[in-house]
This record gives structure tokens, sequence and C-alpha cells, in this order.
């Protein structure tokens, strides 16, 4: 695998198995933690952090995306501090996209190698075929030539003598 595909996906999943291995302090709201830093918000996995207003949030769950309102994409942090939901949509994506078109590809590529090898196979076939008709065809004619000079070496090159008795 490409180093510059597997580098950003290795450090995708060590971030989500941080994130995930973090506990979530149960009963500590995370409104309390307002005015601290991003580090101390998100010590609970179910805070969110905004830059612009400096406020710790309790994530909205309903909702896959924080809504603007709460605070942009590209100022909240959740799980790490440095790193937006606007950079991991965009990652994710392009991620997504490459697996994607590498699946196409690959997929293309089998069929068309399958037909490819199918084709030669049926050509190998046809040749051998052929081949095997010629050869077939010389043994045949040679069979004749022989009969012939049989019957001139016995005088039988004529017309059947019994015919005439038909």
């Amino acid at each position: 695998m490409d180093s510059r595909i597997l580098l950003p996906a290795l450090l995708l999943v060590f971030g989500l198995a941080t994130v995930l291995a973090q506990t979530a302090a149960p009963g500590i709201a995370c409104e309390t933690k307002n005015g601290t830093s991003c580090d101390e918000c998100l010590k609970n996995v179910t805070c969110l952090w905004c830059i612009k207003t400096r406020s710790c949030v309790t994530y909205p769950v309903r909702t896959i995306l924080p809504p603007h309102a709460l605070c942009p994409l590209s100022e909240a942090r959740w799980g790490l501090c440095w790193m937006n939901f606007q950079a991991l949509i965009i990652t994710l994506a392009v991620i997504g996209g490459i697996i994607i078109i590498a699946f196409l590809i690959c997929l293309f590529c089998c069929c068309k190698c399958e037909n490819a090898g199918s084709k030669r196979f049926e050509d190998k076939m046809q040749r051998q075929a052929n081949k095997t008709k010629t050869k077939q065809e010389e043994r045949k004619s040679e069979m004749k030539q022989r009969h012939e000079e049989i019957r001139k070496k016995y005088g039988l090159s004529g017309q059947n003598q019994y015919s005439k008795f038909a």
C-alpha cells in the first residue's frame, strides 16, 4: 500500500483510538468547564470545545455535526484539540473517495484482465484447433495419395471393375 495513503489513515485511526480511549466523567457537566483550556474540556468525551467563544458545551448527539449557531465547524474541537470538524470531514471524504476509486479501478482491472485471459485462452484453443485440422487434412491427403499409388501399382487406377455388375 502506498505510504501517502497509509500515513494519514494511521493518524486517523490513532486519533480516533485516542478519542475512544478517553473515559467520560459521569456527572460532570461540560458547561462547568467554561473558561478553562481545550485539553481540560476534552477530557470528557461528551464535551465539545469552541475556540471562538472559548466555551465548553455538551456535544449535541442528536445531530451528527454541531449546528453553526452552537459553534462553526472550523472552530469546533472534539476529542483532540488540534483536529477541527471541517478538516475531519474533508479528510474522511477524501479517504472515502480514494477507497471507492481504488475499488472501482481494481474491479475494472480484474474484469478486464479476466476477459483478456479468456480471449487469450479462446485464441489459443482456436489456433490449436486450426493446427489439428490442418494436420488431419494433410494426413488425409497423404492417405489418398498412398491409396492412388497402390491402385496404380496393381493396375486398379481406372473405374471399379465390379461397378458394371451393379
